[in-house]
C-alpha cells in the first residue's frame, strides 16, 4: 500500500465530536506512524517544490504539525497564526464566523513582508472560515498567497469555494 491509500488508513472517524452529528477526522493515529507522517508531508508539499514559496503559514494548532516540516522541505520560513492573546509582539487580527458565533486569529505585524509568496497549511479544510481569515491577514500584510495545502478536505462543505480563486491542494478528500 502506497501514498494516499497508506495514509488514509490512519485517519480515524470519531462520531459525535465535538457535538452530536459531527464526524471528527482524527489525524493523531497518522502522526504516530513515522512512514505515514513522512508521506503526508511529502504529498502536501509536492506541488510546491522547486521554489516559489518564501514562507509557509501554519494555522493554530494542528496546522503547525504540517507547516514546520513543509517549510523545512521547501526551504522556506515559517509563520504562525495564533488565537488571540498568544503572540507577544504587535499583531494584526482577522475575525471570522463560526456556526455559533465568531472567532479571531492573529499574526505578528512583521511576520510577512510585502510581496512575499505564502503557502498556507492546515490539517483540514471544512467550511474555510479559518483559512479565509488567514488569507485576509496575508493580504493585509502585502503578501501573495501561492496556494493552500491541506491534509484532509471535507469536500461536502464549501471550504474550497470560499478560498477561490486561490489554488487549493488537498491530499485526502472525503465526499
Amino acid at each position: 500500500m502506497e501514498g494516499k491509500a497508506y495514509i488514509e488508513q490512519f485517519i480515524r472517524d470519531v462520531p459525535d465530536f465535538p457535538k452530536p452529528g459531527i464526524i471528527f477526522k482524527d489525524i493523531t493515529p497518522l502522526l504516530q506512524d513515522a512512514r505515514g507522517l513522512k508521506i503526508a508531508v511529502d504529498l502536501m508539499g509536492a506541488p510546491f517544490e522547486g521554489g516559489g514559496v518564501d514562507v509557509v503559514l501554519g494555522i493554530e494548532s494542528r496546522g503547525y504539525l504540517f507547516a514546520a516540516p513543509l517549510a523545512y522541505k521547501l526551504g522556506a520560513g515559517l509563520v504562525l497564526v495564533r488565537k488571540p492573546g498568544k503572540l507577544p509582539y504587535r499583531k494584526r487580527s482577522a475575525t471570522y464566523d463560526l456556526e455559533y458565533g465568531t472567532d479571531t486569529i492573529e499574526i505578528h505585524e512583521d511576520a510577512i513582508g510585502p510581496g512575499q509568496k505564502v503557502l498556507l497549511a492546515d490539517d483540514l479544510i471544512a467550511t474555510g472560515g479559518t483559512a479565509s481569515a488567514a488569507l485576509e491577514l496575508v493580504e493585509k500584510a502585502g503578501g501573495s498567497v501561492v496556494a493552500f495545502t491541506f491534509l484532509v478536505e471535507l469536500a461536502f462543505l464549501p471550504g474550497r469555494e470560499k478560498l477561490a480563486p486561490h489554488p487549493v491542494h488537498s491530499v485526502l478528500r472525503f465526499e
